[in-house]
């Protein structure tokens, strides 16, 4: 059951603004309308805006993976040390801006080297001026940081090894 809501038009239409006003590359926005019934909207920057809709009428139903861009067909030619393959890596979960310390001059959340446990902060990410606490996926000790402090992210972009 596929149902459209006049404010849905006008909402992507925002959100296509939006993306030419700020530096992000893409807006990915779930909205629930009721149990049997929801917008998922996906607005990127690639050559144009293109927004995506998608109605879904099943309330069990799980959100539909965002595909990464696929690898070359030979997978010998990926490099052998790409950070996003490894397991232990933190994806990031938006796009927006890095930030590994709660504020200029405070210490860093975690360092290479440092213990830290399930559920502990990470790092910041500044969304839509929201910052936003980026947790560890698992217990484990921070091997590598990938990001620069004050650096803008994309979608899955890999911000720490984790192992």
């Amino acid at each position: 059951m596929t149902k459209t809501h006049d404010s849905d038009i006008a909402f992507i239409r925002q959100l296509a603004e939006l993306l030419r006003e700020t530096d992000l590359s893409e807006i990915e926005v779930e909205r629930e309308y009721g149990e049997d019934d929801q917008l998922k909207v996906r607005v990127s920057r690639q050559s144009s805006v293109a927004p995506a809709i998608h109605h879904v009428a099943a309330p069990a139903a799980a959100p539909a993976p965002v595909a990464a861009p696929a690898a070359a067909a030979a997978p010998a030619a990926a490099a052998p040390e790409d950070p996003a393959l490894h397991p232990g890596a933190v994806p990031s979960p938006m796009v927006g801006t890095v930030y590994l310390q709660a504020e200029p001059g405070a210490p860093a959340f975690v360092k290479v080297g440092d213990q830290v446990s399930e559920g502990q902060t990470l790092l910041i990410i500044e969304a839509m001026k929201t910052m936003n606490q980026i947790a560890a996926p698992h217990a484990g000790t921070v091997k590598r940081i990938l990001v620069d402090d004050g650096s803008p992210v994309e979608y899955g972009a890999p911000l720490m090894i984790v192992e």
